[in-house]
Parts: C-alpha cells; sequence; structure tokens
C-alpha cells in the first residue's frame, strides 16, 4: 500500500464518513451494530463522527457485522491501516519547537511499560552526554537549549524500575563520531556505565556480524501498542496491530544477533579506548 503524507490526516475523516454511510446502507441503527459488534453505542458514534480512530481489528468486526462485500470491506481496511498511520514531519517539529517534541516523548516514555529502541545511525537522546546531545541538534534552528535541557531531564526515566528497556545499537551508531574523540570516549563509557541497570539492556551489532537483513531505519516500539520510525525528514507513527508486530518481529531478529552485558561490555571498553 502506497499514500502521500498528506492522505494521512484526511483518512481519519473518510474513514469515519464511510463506516456511517455503510451503516445507512445496511439499514441498522449505532445501536443495533454495536450489538452485534459487540461494542458500545458510544463506541461506534465516536468511530462515525471521527473523535476515535478504530484500530483495523475494530473495523474488521464492523465489516463483518455488515456483511461487507470483500471488494469494499479490502478498501475500507486499506483506509483504516492509513487512518492508523500518522506522518510528523520535521519542519512542523521546527516551528513548533524542538522541546514540544520532547514533551510528547516524556508522554510516550511515561505510559508505556515495556520500550524497545532500534538504533542503526546514532546514539538516542535517552542514552546521551549532554556533549552528545548539543552536538546531535547543531543542524537544528534556532536555540537548542531548551530541547538539550528537556532531553536530559527525559533520562530520569531510565532509572523507574517498573519499565523495561531494550536497546539495540550498532557499532556505526556507537562509533559514529557526533563529537571530538575524547568526548566519544565519555558517550560510549556511559552506555556501558547504564548497561548495569538491572531494567536496562544495551545490545551491540559488531561490524562483521552475518546479518542477512539490513537495518533500514531507526524504530521505537512502545509497549504492543505503538512503534514510530524516523527517517531524515521526519518521523511515521503506527497504531495498527500489524505494523507493530511486523517491527517487533523485525527487533527480534536484530535482538537475537546482538551482544549483551559483559561482551556488549568489552566491545563497548574497546571502542572507547580507541577514542582516547
Amino acid at each position: 500500500m502506497t499514500f502521500e503524507p498528506e492522505q494521512l490526516g484526511q483518512s481519519r475523516t473518510d474513514l469515519a464518513l464511510t463506516l456511517r454511510e455503510l451503516r445507512k446502507r445496511a439499514g441498522l441503527t449505532g445501536d443495533r451494530l454495536a450489538e452485534r459488534c459487540n461494542m458500545s453505542q458510544s463506541q461506534i458514534s465516536k468511530f462515525e463522527t471521527g473523535k476515535r480512530t478504530p484500530r483495523l481489528v475494530d473495523v474488521e468486526r464492523i465489516l463483518r457485522a455488515l456483511d461487507a462485500p470483500a471488494e469494499i470491506a479490502a478498501e475500507i481496511k486499506a483506509l483504516a491501516r492509513i487512518a492508523n498511520t500518522e506522518w510528523q514531519d520535521k519542519r512542523s517539529s521546527w516551528r513548533r519547537g524542538m522541546e514540544k517534541r520532547q514533551t510528547e516523548l516524556t508522554f510516550l516514555e511515561r505510559e508505556a511499560t515495556e520500550l524497545r529502541y532500534f538504533l542503526p545511525a546514532m546514539i538516542t537522546g535517552l542514552l546521551a552526554t549532554p556533549e552528545y546531545a548539543r552536538a546531535s541538534l547543531s543542524h537544528t534552528p534556532g536555540d537548542s537549549s531548551k530541547t538539550v535541557a528537556r532531553k536530559l531531564e527525559r533520562q530520569a526515566v531510565l532509572y523507574d524500575t517498573s519499565k523495561s528497556f531494550t536497546f539495540i545499537l550498532t557499532e556505526q551508531a556507537i562509533r559514529w563520531a557526533i563529537v571530538p574523540a575524547p568526548a566519544m570516549a565519555v558517550q560510549i563509557d556511559r552506555l556501558a556505565s547504564l548497561s548495569y541497570l538491572p531494567n536496562l539492556r544495551i545490545g551491540v551489532i559488531p561490524m562483521g556480524t552475518v546479518i542477512a537483513r539490513g537495518p533500514m531505519n531507526t524504530f521505537t516500539v512502545y509497549d504492543n501498542r505503538l512503534a514510530t520510525v524516523e527517517n531524515l525528514t521526519g518521523r511515521m507513527v503506527f497504531r495498527d496491530s500489524r505494523d507493530i508486530a511486523e517491527h517487533l518481529a523485525v527487533f527480534s531478529y536484530f535482538e537475537q544477533h546482538a551482544r549483551f552485558d559483559a561482551e556488549a561490555r568489552a566491545l563497548l571498553q574497546g571502542w572507547a579506548e580507541s577514542c582516547r
């Protein structure tokens, strides 16, 4: 399925209108459809007015209850999948203020209990030293001091033992010189130090590891409910269970090839020494 970024917002409205029209064509009231789907009437109403975006599984239940023809059902399910995907471009983040993005991330981290990060390109802000965090924002317009401060404040969540964190990093991500060599040594030492936290796992994939699948994108999965994927111009937010399951499968694949604990720390120590 392909789509343009501007489709993503419109698709929610289109989905709501389509579900309402399909119900009316079937001659059903909202109450009657809710009964057939084993949902509440208010839930159906929110789906049809666009106040709430239904998950793909919700849409499938509604389509079965309406006995929708296969061709129409396929179109609506495709629309539902787009509606559960969000595009956030970097230019919009810059206009709003990058520190507001940090607030959004704080909320996601607060709500989740199991967080997984795949980092093939560079070290994420949760693991960054102040110097690394400042350098990573040097290309963004305006004063980044507030954003750096919020990034560092967010790191407190790592010490919340009610949550579990798994970070998978490639050697390239760890050794990419965002800052001069002495500061890189401090940054890599920080990774080794954080790996001792009881609720945090840092996995390292060294160069030369034979892996048939290439590391295409940075992504994060929050529990089993949301995945974010980053590229140079922005990020995609996936809420559809199938998209999330696919990212979890990819994460598990790379996790199986990563080195953890003492083995990871030995690699990190060697890379830090090479920077000194």
